[in-house]
């Protein structure tokens, strides 16, 4: 056992982030044979979606019933709750606080906040609300590659007297190197030396999995993945490589091996994630991957050369 990565836990997104690609568009069957796969495989979290409310979103009825978790259905999809605890996450203004019940009429166990550095008061703010309610907690600051050093030195100052148990880096835009991650890793420690610490990375420049490594290296404790890694555009870290690495004696692969071959394979065929290149492209120039999501969606989705040209020359940028 690798006693540098013994603390840590993975946490699998595959549901909440790998929704961002099809619309939440799973079927209980598949939630159902991904929750007994990460069960088995000893996997520590499942995070089956978003917990946030329909009546604070655009486009609520289109999505499938993961991007709103309702307790009632997830008792039906989950009737036996296995070693592998339940998680979700929530965004700043798009969640009802009231649409949460106390943790001991739940199934779920972790609530995530996600949010920008603008925003940190107010996601402490829900993060409270959900620990007196008796829930493990997270924050999860988004995009902190385009965060200034002063922002995040007064956020630290209000994370710190906070309640949350644990404090994400999130490479939002896959943008980081390994070198970027020991370095954010080490002034979160430095700042925050009372909380344990969460990583999420994308793996547009196809560093996912080598920046969660220096992260659990260095101390951090919850290592976000996906099954396949299906996530947003070019997808996160693969739960099925942290299983195998990890070298932690609970984890075993092939239940992981047996989700992807019965669905994730046949899914890929259908839904679009992972390293591409305009994910690329957006990833070496830390920008939001949105513009490229666009282009993989358009009849010109393999001109990439137009597309960096577009992204790297200010007038047509701005003349589009």
């Amino acid at each position: 056992m690798n006693s540098k990565t013994s603390h840590c836990k993975i946490v699998d997104c595959t549901i909440r982030d790998g929704g961002l690609v099809n619309n939440w568009d799973f079927s209980v069957e598949f939630v159902q044979h991904l929750y007994a796969s990460l069960n088995e495989a000893g996997v520590d979290y499942m995070e089956i979606g978003y917990k946030n409310s329909p009546k604070l979103l655009k486009g609520a009825e289109s999505a499938g019933p993961w991007r709103f978790l309702d307790d009632n259905f997830l008792k039906e999809v989950i009737p036996n709750k296995g070693s592998t605890k339940l998680s979700a996450l929530v965004d700043i203004g798009r969640v009802d606080e009231n649409d949460i019940l106390p943790r001991s009429e739940s199934l779920l166990d972790l609530i995530r906040v996600a949010c920008y550095i603008q925003d940190v008061d107010k996601a402490l703010e829900l993060v409270k609300v959900f620990h007196d309610r008796g829930y493990e907690t997270t924050l999860n600051i988004m995009a902190l590659s385009n965060v200034m050093d002063n922002q995040l030195l007064e956020a630290f100052e209000l994370i710190a007297a906070s309640v949350v148990d644990v404090v994400y880096i999130v490479d939002s835009y896959g943008s980081l190197k390994p070198n970027d991650f020991s370095y954010l890793v080490d002034k979160f420690r430095t700042h925050l030396p009372n909380k344990r610490l969460g990583v999420h990375t994308h793996n547009n420049m196809q560093l996912a999995f080598a920046n969660t490594l220096i992260a659990a290296e260095n101390g951090v404790e919850l290592l976000d993945a996906s099954v396949y890694g299906m996530g947003r555009a070019a997808g996160n870290c693969n739960t099925e490589l942290l299983v195998a690495d990890l070298k932690n004696p609970k984890y075993n692969v092939r239940p992981v091996l047996d989700m992807i071959e019965k669905y994730m394979i046949p899914l890929r065929e259908k839904e679009e994630w992972g390293y591409i290149i305009p994910y690329m492209i957006t990833g070496i120039l830390d920008e939001h991957p949105r513009s490229a999501m666009a282009l993989r969606d358009s009849e010109d989705k393999d001109k990439c050369v137009e597309f960096y040209d577009r992204l790297t020359t200010p007038e047509v940028a701005h003349s589009k």
